[in-house]
């Protein structure tokens, strides 16, 4: 059955006819249409959703292909699931068993890869973020190999703190193992960074978070990372990590090609206010929707979800549905160089779907999300 829906960027109605897996046209719509439609959405940074978190390694498969559901009901129809800092043997078996559900699973194939986010960061307080600081190690190529054994093969996209002297060395050959390195929970100089760079780095993870409370207002590593053409930036447009002004000054630094929409959610995700886990630690999900560690009041993650990502990008800067989208469906594919995702509704493009509405105060609705088998 072809797809209905207004193209964003043109305003015009459009039918998109799919064959094995991809678009083969698209032509003009004849009769009513009344929602949107773009690619699929793409979450690159998501450690859990519905109330199941990917840091445990005893999370059960039907439970993990449960919130990979909740998750399309918000429009995403891609996901890296994201294992934190923990201990060696802890991140290996949360990537074993994540592995294993996108193997096993009727819809594992939406967990396009895996995205690990430390351990090999800054151990100071702030830029460590929620992180646990006894697990907090220096980067190793034999702890990657043996971490990528365990994903078979399955991770994607790497964070890691360029501010140790093994990293340009580590983030080489990881880059030339097919992997994205993306910088975050640093402390890096701008001379660290510009060699994270060299050495392969594309990406910062969720910028402006995982950061120090107060930094020298010029001359410090947000700012450095900002102003890098060379970098794609993840940014959660949540109105709690990042505020409206910031979210405003990152899209405008960044710009519409390099700019990424994350959740960066957490297993309380699309859930009901409470306690519940990340990895080995206690957080709350507070009524106003902010998740905390239960030990210090830290961010730990978000309760964040795409729909509200979009929209909130929407209302913090003025963009369009056609630019809201871009920032979760061609830039994270192009940032991760998924060539056949990283257009807007080409021919030969992955079918995958997201179909929305916008209603008259600037909410999205999704309404359906369509997967390929590609």
């Amino acid at each position: 059955m072809p797809i209905r829906g207004i193209h964003p960027g043109q305003g015009d109605p459009i039918e998109i006819a799919v064959q094995g897996g991809r678009i083969q046209s698209i032509m003009p719509a004849t009769g009513p249409v009344d929602v949107f439609v773009s690619p699929g959405w793409i979450d690159l940074q998501v450690n859990g959703f519905a109330g199941v978190d990917y840091n445990d390694p005893n999370s059960l498969p039907d439970e993990i292909a449960r919130s990979i559901e909740v998750q399309r009901s918000t429009g995403v129809t891609r996901l890296y699931p994201t294992v934190i800092t923990g201990s060696h043997d802890d991140m290996a078996n949360s990537l074993r068993n994540l592995a294993r559900a996108r193997r096993q699973l009727a819809n594992g194939r939406s967990m396009l890869g895996f995205h690990v986010e430390g351990p090999w960061i800054s151990p100071l307080d702030g830029p460590r973020g929620a992180h646990p600081k006894t697990h907090v190690r220096a980067p190793s190529i034999e702890e990657f190999r043996r971490l990528q054994a365990a994903a078979d093969g399955g991770i994607r996209l790497l964070t890691l703190s360029p501010e140790y002297d093994e990293a340009p060395e580590v983030i080489e050959h990881v880059v030339s193992e097919g992997v994205v390195v993306s910088i975050g929970h640093t402390a890096a100089t701008a001379s660290q960074i510009e060699a994270a760079v060299a050495a392969g780095a594309t990406m910062s993870t969720h910028l402006g978070n995982g950061a120090h409370s107060n930094v020298p207002r010029h001359d410090n590593y947000i700012v450095h990372q900002l102003v890098d053409d060379r970098l794609y930036a993840g940014l959660i447009v949540d109105g709690i990590h990042l505020p409206p002004t910031f979210a405003r000054l990152a899209l405008r630094a960044k710009g519409q090609k390099l700019s990424i929409l994350v959740t960066d959610a957490v297993a309380p995700a699309h859930c009901e206010p409470g306690i519940y886990k990340l990895g080995e630690q206690e957080v709350e999900l507070s009524p106003d929707y902010r998740v905390q560690l239960r030990s210090s009041g830290r961010l730990a993650g978000s309760a964040l979800s795409m729909d509200r990502s979009i929209e909130n990008t929407m209302r913090f800067d003025g963009y369009s549905a056609y630019a809201a989208t871009q920032l979760a469906t061609s830039n994270p594919a192009a940032a991760m160089g998924l060539r056949d995702r990283s257009g807007y509704l080409n021919l030969d493009q992955v079918a995958d779907f997201t179909l929305f509405r916008i209603n008259d105060e600037g909410g999205v609705t999704v309404e359906e999300t369509v997967v390929s088998e590609c």
